[in-house]
Parts: C-alpha cells; structure tokens; sequence
C-alpha cells in the first residue's frame, strides 16, 4: 500500500505486573489507506481495544507502550507530547467507545458535548458551535435535533447515544475513526443502522475507519481487509472475501466456522452452533509456542514448542501458522 494514512509498525503493549512486566501486544503491525475501512478482530481479551488506546495515545498505567511506531500521515505520533495529541484526537483521529452512557458525560446536554468539538478544535463561538451541533445531530438522522440538543444522556436510548457519539467523532471531519465495538449493547436491528449511518458519513466525508469487532460477519461485510487478533499478536490478514473464502489460520476458521447461517438447522437438524473449545489465555499466562496450541484442533508438537513466522499471503495478506497450507 502507497502512503498509507495510519501504519502501525511491529508495536508493542506492556502490561506492569507486582514483580514482572508481560508483553500484552506483541508484533502488530497493519496499515490503513485513506478512505479504506480496515477491520480489526478476535474474542473480547485479544488486545484490539488496547491497540486502539495506543493510537489515540489513551494508554494509562498499568499499560504503556512497549515498543514500535505508530505513523499518521507520514509523522510518528507514539512519542508526542500530551499537548499534541490533544490537538489531534477529534480533529484528525475520532474514537467511538464501546458503551456512550460511559463514555458521555451524564452532568452535560448532549448538544453542548458536540458543540464542545468545534470550540476547542476550530474556535467557534459557542453560538455559532451549538447550531453545528444541532446540524449535526440532524445528519446522524437523531429526530427533531433542536429539541434533543438539550437533553441528558439518560434522556436518550442506547441508539440514540452511539449516533451522538458517532456525531460528536465525526464533528470536525477527522481522517481516521476508531470504532470500538459501537454496535455491542444495540439489538440487532439498530445495530445495522448504525453500521449503515457510519459507512455512510464516512465515505462523504473521505474518512477511512479502524472497525474493531469481535463479530467477524460485520467486520467482513463492512471492511475490505480484515486482520484477525489472537493473545496479543495479529494471526492472519486477509482481504474480507478470502476471510471467508479461504481461512488459513484455525483461530480464523474457527470464527467463521461459528458464525450462524440461514437454513443451516434444516440442513444439519437441531445442532449447536459451532464453537472454539476453551478461552483466552490471560496476558500473564500465554502458552510458549503458538498461542492458540491449547484450543487448536490441528495442533502439533511443534505448534507447543515454537512461535511461528509470518508467512506471506497473496494481496499482502499474512497468516502466523506451521501448518496454514
């Protein structure tokens, strides 16, 4: 890829310990096009959302980064001074967490949250903001937005406070938004309309999307690439397509192997839905070997004894397995 807009390169997340420090990410490395939608996914514990706290530079204690770049637009940013990235976040790199009512502030009017976006980010008077704030309230489809500008997060359903959040990190036209898990409290059917408003909004304004789900079908329908996160290490990447297609690492089969599929209970009668045996190790407790050797149905002696290399794959694709053939 030429020029990417973000490229995270070989980063590295430590997690302080009483009397060690362990390795929570290890080796990530992706890059992300302008405009592109890039999909980041794997069980909740993999380290997708602290890998996206190291980008916006919100990593606190007992976590600090270990290691590696972390390059927007052509500058390193994982050095910057906390005033600078101040400056960034909201204006050229947006977040959306995975619970508004947490990430919100319950003692302010959502209106004055996104009106607070274009005070501080392009010295608007606060007039002036809380009419862009209701403007934009009106662009993520929240009805009658000259009423709801005054309202509480409490006052509003879980949908309607991911669309001020997606309102408030789309507010100043950023390069890059980082979605964490915004759909993971909404029923189903909200959920795709948020998904549908996000896409939309973004390829109007140009913005590219780090997408980190540990729903592999939304990721794959929404993404042109996917990277898939296992125990701190990216274990494949691949175009969404051959995701599905062509799954060269067991973690990855095993996630879509598990996705629900319709006509699937008729064909196979009333069976369980498919599932990968066993858990995510704790950071404090990573097998030696491949990581996924405890839940591997294809594990072998040497799956135990050594990490395995990334092993190249067509369109830039990558996969860490022994036995990915």
């Amino acid at each position: 890829m030429s020029t990417p807009l973000l490229a995270v390169d070989d980063l590295h997340i430590a997690l302080a310990g009483d009397k060690t420090t362990y390795g929570a990410v290890e080796h990530v490395s992706f890059e992300i096009g302008r405009g592109e939608a890039f999909g980041l996914v794997g069980e909740s514990g993999c380290g997708k959302s602290i890998t996206a706290l190291a980008i916006m530079g919100l990593l606190r204690r007992p976590l600090s980064l270990g290691g590696g770049r972390i390059v927007l637009d052509g500058q390193e940013i994982q050095d910057s001074p906390a005033a600078e990235m101040r400056r960034l976040r909201g204006k050229r790199i947006a977040m959306i967490f995975q619970e508004p009512m947490t990430a919100l502030n319950p003692l302010s009017p959502v209106g004055r949250q996104i009106a607070e976006m274009f005070v501080l980010h392009e010295g608007t008077s606060w007039n002036e903001a809380m009419d862009r704030a209701e403007e934009a309230l009106r662009q993520v489809r929240v009805p009658s937005p000259e009423r709801r500008i005054r309202d509480y997060p409490h006052q509003l359903s879980g949908g309607m406070r991911q669309r001020v959040m997606i309102a408030i990190a789309l507010a100043c036209g950023p390069e890059l938004l980082i979605a964490d898990e915004p759909t993971t409290a909404l029923d189903v059917t909200v959920q795709a309309e948020i998904i549908d408003l996000m896409a939309e909004l973004c390829a109007a304004k140009g913005t590219a999307i780090l997408m980190i789900s540990h729903d592999l079908g939304l990721v794959a329908n929404m993404c042109r690439r996917v990277a898939v996160m296992y125990a701190g290490r990216i274990v494949e990447s691949q175009v969404a397509g051959a995701i599905f297609a062509t799954p060269r690492h067991p973690y990855t089969r095993g996630l879509v192997d598990s996705l629900p599929r319709l006509g699937e209970r008729s064909r196979r009668g009333q069976q369980r839905l498919r599932e990968i045996s066993g858990v995510v190790p704790s950071i404090a407790a990573y097998p030696s070997g491949c990581r996924f050797n405890p839940r591997c149905p294809a594990v072998t002696d040497i799956c135990r004894s050594t990490a395995p290399e990334i092993t190249a794959l067509p369109a830039d694709g990558l996969v860490r397995c022994h036995h990915h053939g």
